[in-house]
């Protein structure tokens, strides 16, 4: 089964950008979906803005990144790369929250999510999951 990547950053819009009930709103349904879906993925929220990246089939993907552009929660999705993969990066995650650690926060740099490049917005993600707890 050919695998696809795809990293996009949005505005959060409202309480979506500071509420933690929101924000675990927001990864409860995204576990259920992409669990459903075969999806794996990652989201970060940082000042106001979301960087997520999701791993799975093109179709898969495909009717997610639609379901995003039409979610009232945020605004301005911004594709930064979306690319066929060899495997997941992820691993069998249907959702992970990438918090911004010590660590990334020093790769961030006080770069804004929305001016990373498509490298750098991965490896972010990256660095930020292998500091969080595996989900069960």
């Amino acid at each position: 089964m050919p695998l696809h990547r795809a990293i996009y950053v949005s505005d959060a819009v409202g309480g979506a950008a500071t509420s933690l009930l929101i924000l675990a709103e927001i990864l409860g349904e995204s576990e259920r979906n992409n669990r459903r879906d075969g999806l794996s993925s990652a989201l970060m929220r940082h000042d106001g803005r979301f960087l997520q990246i999701i791993e799975g089939r093109r179709a898969d993907i495909d009717r997610l990144m639609d379901r995003l552009r039409l979610d009232p929660r945020h605004e301005n999705l911004r594709l930064l790369s979306d690319t066929p993969v060899s495997g997941r990066q992820f691993g069998d995650w249907p959702m992970i929250l990438a918090e911004l650690t010590p660590a990334a926060a020093q790769l961030l740099n006080g770069e804004a999510l929305d001016q990373l490049s498509p490298a750098r917005a991965e490896a972010l993600l990256t660095l930020a999951v292998s500091a969080a707890p595996v989900p069960a």
